[in-house]
C-alpha cells in the first residue's frame, strides 16, 4: 500500500484540495447565492476524521495540502486541524501546507498559522472598490480584509492575491490591482469564471472576460515576459518587466490545463471529485467510518477512486452557451 497514487494517464497525484467547510461569511456572486442552505452539521467530517483522512493521502504520497471551503477559517476550532496537520511537515511527508482564504479572518488567525507552520496563503479579492466589494460579497467589507492582508504579511505570510476576472466589473481596476500588489511585493493571479452552479439571475456567460484579453491589456503597458515557471497547479505566469512581478493566469475556459493536473478535491462531506469539471465523485466517507482503526479500506476506495480520474474537462463558452456547467457551487467543492 505504500506505492505513489498514480491515475491512468500516468500522472502523479501529490496534491489535495480539502474543503473544511461548505459555509461561508460572504456570499460571492460566482460562487454562492445568497441564501445558500447549507449541510447539517452531522454531515461533514469532524477535525479528527479531517486528520485521518489528510494523513492517509500524506501517507499515499500526497505533498502539499490546500485547505479551502466555503471560507476555510470560520470553521470552528479549525486550528486544531491545522496543527495536526504540523507533524506531516516536521517529519518531511509534507512538503507544503496552505490556504485559501477571503482574508475576513486573517487579523485574527494569521499568526496562528504560521506558528503551524503555514507559509504562503492566496487570498481572493476581486476590487479595491468599496460599493463594488459589498456588491460582489454581498456581505463582504474590503476594510477588514485589507487588515488580514496586513496581518497576514506582518506573520511572515507570502500573500498571493487571486482576482476573478469579471467583464464589465473589474476590467478597469487591472492597474490599480497590479500596481497595489507590486507595492505590496503580492503576486497576482486572474483567474477565469467558471460556469459553476444555479446562481439564479447570474449571467454566466455576460460575466466572462477572456484571460487572453487580460494578457493583452498588460502588453499595452508593460513588456510582458512568459515563465516556464509551474507551482503544480494550473496557472501559467508571465512577468512584468517593468515592476518585476509575477501575474498568473488560470484558464480553464480560454485554455485547458489538464494535461499536467496533479490533483484531486476532498468535500467537506468526504466526497472525492477527482475532476473540478465533471461530476464524477468517489465517496471516502464511508469507509472512513466504517473501519475507523483500519486504514486499509479508505487507502483502497482512495486508490480506485484515482484510477477513475479523467482526462480533463468540459468546460467551453466558445459556442456563446454554458457548456460543461456544472450544477453544483463552488464553495462544495472547494475550488
Amino acid at each position: 500500500m505504500t506505492a505513489p497514487l498514480i491515475d491512468p494517464f500516468a500522472r502523479a497525484i501529490t496534491y489535495l484540495r480539502v474543503s473544511v467547510t461548505d459555509r461561508c461569511d460572504f456570499r460571492c456572486v460566482y460562487c454562492m447565492s445568497e441564501n445558500m442552505t447549507f449541510l447539517p452539521k452531522k454531515e461533514l467530517l469532524t477535525l479528527e476524521e479531517l486528520d485521518r483522512m489528510c494523513s492517509t493521502f500524506v501517507g499515499l504520497g500526497v505533498e502539499k495540502l490546500r485547505i479551502t471551503g466555503g471560507e476555510p477559517l470560520v470553521r470552528r476550532d479549525i486550528m486544531t486541524f491545522f496543527n495536526g496537520m504540523t507533524r506531516h511537515l516536521d517529519s518531511g511527508a509534507l512538503k507544503e501546507l496552505t490556504l485559501t482564504t477571503n482574508g475576513s479572518q486573517l487579523e485574527r488567525f494569521a499568526d496562528q498559522l504560521y506558528a503551524a507552520g503555514v507559509r504562503r496563503v492566496n487570498i481572493s479579492l476581486d476590487t479595491l472598490d468599496d460599493q463594488k466589494f459589498a456588491d460582489i460579497t454581498r456581505w463582504g467589507r474590503l476594510p477588514q480584509v485589507l487588515r488580514g492582508v496586513d496581518a497576514a504579511q506582518k506573520a511572515g505570510l507570502r500573500v498571493k492575491i487571486n482576482a476573478v476576472a469579471l467583464k464589465g466589473f473589474n476590467e478597469d481596476e487591472l492597474p490599480t490591482i497590479t500596481a497595489w500588489c507590486a507595492e505590496r511585493d503580492m503576486d497576482l493571479t486572474w483567474i477565469e469564471v467558471m460556469p459553476m452552479g444555479d446562481l439564479g439571475n447570474e449571467d454566466r456567460l455576460g460575466q466572462y472576460w477572456s484571460l487572453k484579453d487580460v494578457r493583452a491589456r498588460y502588453a499595452e503597458h508593460y513588456t510582458v515576459t512568459d515563465l516556464a515557471e509551474r507551482t503544480g497547479g494550473p496557472a501559467r505566469y508571465v512577468r512584468l518587466e517593468e515592476t518585476g512581478q509575477k501575474i498568473g493566469f488560470i484558464t480553464p475556459l480560454s485554455h485547458n490545463f489538464c494535461e499536467s493536473c496533479n490533483r484531486v478535491r476532498l468535500t467537506c462531506t468526504g466526497e472525492l471529485y477527482m475532476c473540478l469539471g465533471q461530476e464524477d465523485m468517489a465517496d471516502l466517507r464511508a469507509p472512513l467510518r466504517a473501519a475507523p482503526q483500519d486504514s486499509a479500506p479508505l487507502e483502497e476506495a482512495i486508490r480506485a477512486a484515482i484510477n477513475l480520474k479523467p482526462k480533463g474537462h468540459d468546460f467551453d463558452y466558445s459556442r456563446q452557451r454554458l457548456d460543461g456547467q456544472m450544477p453544483r457551487h463552488m464553495s462544495h467543492t472547494g475550488g
